[in-house]
């Protein structure tokens, strides 16, 4: 009996809460189904739309447009026209998202933007039909990239690039079929100069001694030459009579030949000088440039120029160039080479100089041509006839003296000078290419000049030093004394 009633009890507790939960469960509202998923929300596939700079498209829609964002517009820039109409106007190169809102719709595009056929693009496609050029303008440069299929197409097109925008630089990438792999043109050039001149000068100076000639002091000169000159003359008179006569002669040049009578106190200095002189300069430099960079060359020194500063009148140096000097700008077209060469030789003028708070500064004589030149690799050219004719002739004369018969002459002086420079420079071009470790020839050196590798102190440091991590050297080969 009384296991039947705690059975019936227990029964009774585990039913307790579950009418407890029937009935909190009847009490709570039921839960709403979730809805269908909208258009909207649904994934849809990105549309590209292509257009080209500076141009506009007019995109319609399925649905009437509420709002519409652009990414950047300054690249692309849309504006609604119709409810369901979009103008789209292209301005910069690039890509960009638009989304698109309407009553329970949104779109997504990529507007993806080209550059615009340039003019230079458009010439050139009109000019050269049949080949393939490429532009490319970015803010500094003009690439033209492609193939084309000779030498004149590639020229042109470089100078056409060029010629239309002084402003940005020209990167002429376009290749020729089988064109050469090199980049680097090595330019020879010799230059020789030949300069010969002449001096022809005659004249004569007629003078008296210091104590005169029968108490008379004279002296004949054109000025042309220096002539001797008197110092300290003085003279004694009692009465009527010249009682003494004093006085001293300065010479600062003798000239050619000097004659003084110490009978008579006559003298006289003549200038009779024919003088010549042959210069020849001869100069080889080896210049290595890159394709399209300019190289520069100087064979010769700097000489200093005082410049006064302003009203405070300091005094500075600065630094000139003279010598021989070459600047060059190789383009390689193929197995052709284009090339700009300015070749100079200049030297130091002390004749025509002048002097500046005591400072003798030289003038410069310079030669130097520049001209572009197409030729293959190994030609040569020529730059030749830069030729420098100078010729004065200077005559000086006491007037009446002179026009004396026969002796007139000896009251004339004159200066002839005469001079000639040519100039020639011959240029070579090749094509080089950077030489492989097997393939660098031997130094010329005698190895038993110098010390024996057993000696480096190097290799008497801690650590190590010296040789130890350079290839071995090799040991010197004796040489056999002939007896």
């Amino acid at each position: 009996m009384k296991r039947q009633t705690i059975l019936a009890l227990a029964l009774a507790a585990l039913a307790v809460p579950a009418a407890a939960r029937s009935v909190v469960s009847a009490q709570q509202p039921p839960t709403p189904a979730k809805p269908p998923a909208t258009p909207a929300q649904q994934p849809q596939e990105i549309r590209k739309v292509n257009l080209t700079a500076g141009r506009s498209t007019v995109m319609p829609t399925d649905f009437n447009i509420t709002r519409i964002a652009v990414t950047n517009p300054a690249i692309a820039d849309v504006v609604v026209v119709q409810p369901r109409e979009m103008l789209i106007d292209g301005k910069a190169p690039g890509t960009v998202s638009l989304f698109v809102w309407g009553v329970g719709h949104r779109e997504q595009f990529d507007l993806v933007v080209e550059p615009a056929v340039t003019n230079l693009e458009q010439q050139l496609r009109a000019l050269f039909p049949a080949e393939d050029i490429r532009i490319n303008v970015s803010d500094e440069a003009i690439i033209l990239s492609g193939q084309v299929s000779n030498n004149r197409v590639m020229l042109r097109a470089g100078e056409i690039a060029q010629a239309s925008s002084s402003k940005l630089k020209v990167v002429n990438m376009l290749q020729l079929p089988g064109g050469p792999s090199s980049q680097q043109v090595m330019l020879q050039v010799r230059f020789a100069e030949v300069n010969r001149r002449t001096l022809a000068e005659r004249g004569v100076s007629f003078f008296t001694s210091g104590i005169g000639f029968k108490d008379t002091w004279a002296r004949s000169t054109t000025g042309q030459f220096s002539a001797p000159d008197f110092e300290d003359l003085e003279s004694t008179k009692i009465g009527d009579d010249l009682a003494t006569v004093s006085g001293k002669l300065s010479f600062s040049d003798f000239l050619n030949l000097f004659v003084l009578s110490a009978k008579y106190d006559i003298g006289a200095v003549i200038r009779v000088l024919d003088q010549t002189g042959a210069f020849q300069s001869l100069a080889e430099p080896n210049l290595i440039a890159y394709n399209g960079q300019e190289a520069s060359f100087l064979a010769g020194g700097e000489f200093p120029v005082p410049v006064v500063q302003g009203a405070t009148g300091t005094v500075t140096v600065q630094w000139r160039e003279f010598g021989v000097r070459l600047n060059f700008t190789p383009t390689i077209a193929g197995d052709t080479i284009r090339l700009k060469v300015r070749p100079e030789v200049s030297s130091l003028d002390f004749a025509n100089g002048l002097t500046l708070s005591g400072f003798r500064i030289p003038a410069l004589t310079s030669r130097w041509a520049q001209t572009d030149v197409e030729l293959r690799d190994g030609q040569s050219f020529a730059i030749a006839g830069l030729l420098d004719n100078l010729a004065q002739d200077d005559q000086a004369a006491i007037p009446i003296l002179s026009q004396i018969p026969i002796i007139g002459s000896l009251f004339k002086s004159k200066a002839t000078r005469a001079a000639r420079t040519e100039l020639m420079v011959l240029i070579t071009p090749r094509l080089v290419r950077p030489l492989d470790p097997d393939e660098v020839p031997p130094l010329p050196m005698q190895q038993r000049l110098f010390l024996p590798p057993k000696k480096d102190v190097g290799e008497h440091l801690n650590g190590g030093g010296g040789t130890v991590d350079a290839p071995p050297v090799s040991k010197p080969v004796p040489v056999k004394k002939k007896h």
